[in-house]
């Protein structure tokens, strides 16, 4: 086995991760947190935990399904959290981790950026259908 340098090392690794390239493990996170719905969910917790008909409510034509499979894959991915309270009934409400929160600002600024320019996207498919 050849010997390396800490250089040669390192952009090993970063080649690890790159996005563009097919095995890349990083792909999997991305297709996560491009889904639709992570999206909104993430952004729906941002004031503080909800419980899932709150969520539901907010997160307009997302089914109860989709939104139970949406909440457990943002738990498996470490991005919320889901607290169970002790009651009649069991109250279960679902946080950001501090990993969920620092995706905050990026699913934000992509849902602010979409709703700031929809009618421009709008044109431009007029157009190109025309």
């Amino acid at each position: 086995m050849p010997t390396r340098t800490a250089a040669q090392r390192r952009e090993q690794e970063r080649a690890r991760y790159d996005a563009y390239l097919a095995q890349c493990p990083a792909r999997q996170l991305l297709e996560r947190i491009g889904d639709k719905w992570v999206s909104l969910v993430l952004n729906a917790l941002a004031d503080g935990p909800l419980r899932h008909g709150e969520l539901n409510r907010i997160v307009a034509g997302v089914s109860q399904k989709m939104l139970t499979q949406t909440l457990r894959a943002l738990e498996r991915d470490g991005l919320v959290t889901r607290t169970v309270t002790p009651a009649v009934p069991v109250r279960v409400d679902y946080g950001l981790t501090a990993l969920g929160r620092s995706l905050l600002p990026v699913v934000a600024a992509v849902k602010d950026w979409a709703e700031t320019h929809i009618e421009e996207v709008h044109a431009a498919r007029r157009a190109y259908d025309g």
